[in-house]
């Protein structure tokens, strides 16, 4: 089964070499188990546009959707045989990029 792991963070600044070297080996164990689908970092909320198409014309707006302190720095797709399996590799995946993940399944069917 494919998990999302979202990193939920509130820093504004980047994470130092250290902590990226953290996360490069932390993707590379998960490459080496066969658990790594894809990982990525993400630019700040300030960067993003908004797309809302729902009335037949996009709207387009610069910067997040919502103004939080919270937002999604970057995520990890990963393959794993259960829940349990995930919440340990989420745990290790906080730790090392020293922010909250939010772990959820993908809709099977």
């Amino acid at each position: 089964m494919q998990y999302m792991f979202s990193v939920i963070d509130d820093k504004t600044n980047a994470n130092g070499p250290d902590v990226m070297a953290e996360i490069t080996a932390f993707n590379d164990r998960l490459a080496e188990l066969g658990h790594l689908v894809f990982a990525g970092g993400l630019d700040a909320p300030g960067s993003a546009t908004v797309i809302d198409n729902r009335h037949g014309e996009p709207m387009l707006t610069d910067g997040p959707f919502v103004e939080s302190k919270e937002y999604l720095a970057g995520f990890w797709i990963i393959e794993a045989p259960d829940l349990d399996v995930a919440l340990k590799l989420a745990a290790e995946g906080s730790k090392v990029c020293r922010a909250k993940l939010e772990v959820r399944p993908f809709l099977v069917g």
